[in-house]
């Protein structure tokens, strides 16, 4: 422990064992000054008077806490009238008030302890002008330094403190933000992985459920066609271990490096239309524009936002055919994925976005905010549903979206 730690731990645990420290030292500096013969360095029994102002201004200084300025007043007086009483007004008859003054300046603003200092030393400066001995004029004013500085001193100090206790206090912001930075990455890819979780595994698991439903009702008609949509079924299955398998393996080896095959993108989509239909899924695709080639993370985006729009599809609306479209636009892919009423079934209502569960809405649209874009998904008026999605070719584009109305289009001109 160094000595600046130790002294800080006194003030803040005994500050009244150094307040007494102190007042006993102060109290053998001002008995020299009331006993000691300035002119021949001899000691002698001081007069009654010079006790009992020494005793005052010495007191006083134990209530400078609770009273600094009354304090600063006290002691004042109490040393011009020791210098008035002595031969010379020395540093030791003023150790009270220059003790004062400092503790005034470090507890303080600078402009009340200039004051206070700047007052103390002319006063003290006239008494020792009209009561001291004789001698040159710069000697008895040398009592204008000696009053100035502890002032001077205890802004400094003042100074330093606050400079120390504004770097803490941004250590502590500093750490606060790292701790909340901290969290919010935490949050974040909790989120991105649940979203994958959903995005991956549900989609297998719906087409492994409607591929079943279908073999339970054609296995006692056609059991050929059965056995086919089981072997579907099996495909479907361990596909959803397999990603699930690989999707566990990177959290649980987070240091090792990431897989390098590529990312899912729309390049896949005819295999993802096959798979929907071989669970009994017609889907039709339809592609507006000319094809421009996406950035990796639009790719994806579009990818899982058509595999989960046909998933919902597959779960909530069985008999009913499914229509996706790409319509490539300037710098803008504008996709949807709409769905009919199935013959004598309600409106699928565990599509809407407040729907139990919805996670499935939910991620879509983040996926679609992270890159640049929006999704928006409703009722047809018809009584299907359908889920449109306007993404930036680039990530980062600016452009107007797709599907915006007259009055967006114009603000982006």
């Amino acid at each position: 422990m160094t000595t600046t730690d130790l002294w800080q731990r006194l003030r803040r645990d005994h500050p009244r064992l150094l307040d007494a420290a102190g007042g006993a030292a102060l109290v053998a500096v001002v008995a020299q000054g009331v006993s000691a013969d300035q002119n021949n360095g001899h000691f002698f029994l001081p007069g009654l008077a010079s006790v009992l102002l020494a005793t005052a201004s010495t007191a006083a200084v134990f209530l400078h806490r609770r009273f600094p300025q009354a304090v600063i007043a006290v002691t004042l007086a109490c040393t011009m009238a020791l210098g008035v009483l002595n031969t010379r007004l020395t540093v030791a008859l003023a150790a009270p008030l220059l003790v004062t003054l400092y503790l005034l300046a470090v507890r303080t603003d600078r402009s009340t302890a200039l004051r206070a200092s700047v007052v103390s030393a002319v006063l003290l400066a006239v008494t020792a002008l009209a009561f001291g001995p004789g001698g040159p004029i710069g000697e008895r004013l040398g009592v204008l330094a000696w009053a100035l500085l502890p002032g001077a001193l205890g802004d400094s100090v003042r100074n330093r403190r606050a400079h120390l206790a504004a770097i803490e206090r941004r250590a502590e912001r500093a750490e606060r933000t790292r701790e909340e930075e901290a969290r919010r990455r935490v949050a974040d890819e909790r989120i991105r992985i649940a979203r994958d979780l959903h995005d991956v595994v549900a989609h297998h698991i719906a087409l492994a459920n409607a591929q079943a439903g279908i073999a339970v009702h054609l296995m006692d008609r056609h059991p050929d066609r059965a056995r086919e949509v089981l072997s579907h079924l099996t495909d479907a299955t361990g596909a959803a271990l397999q990603e699930l398998r690989a999707t566990v393996g990177l959290l649980r080896r987070a240091e090792e490096p990431a897989p390098l095959e590529p990312a899912p993108g729309l390049d896949r989509l005819p295999d993802l239309i096959n798979a929907f239909e071989q669970a009994g899924l017609p889907v039709r695709l339809t592609v507006a524009g000319e094809q421009r080639p996406l950035s990796p993370g639009v790719d994806l985006t579009a990818f899982r936002i058509v595999q989960e729009a046909l998933t919902n599809v597959a779960k909530h609306a069985r008999g009913a055919d499914a229509e996706v479209t790409l319509a490539y636009t300037g710098s803008r892919l504008a996709l949807s994925v709409a769905n009919g009423r199935a013959a004598g079934r309600p409106a699928p209502a565990a599509l809407r976005q407040d729907g139990p569960g919805g996670f499935g809405l939910i991620g879509m649209r983040e996926r679609a905010v992270a890159v640049g874009g929006r999704l928006s998904a409703d009722h047809r008026p018809d009584g299907g549903f359908q889920v449109t999605a306007d993404l930036p070719l680039r990530t980062g584009s600016r452009d107007t979206p797709a599907f915006a109305d007259q009055g967006e289009k114009d603000l982006h001109r």
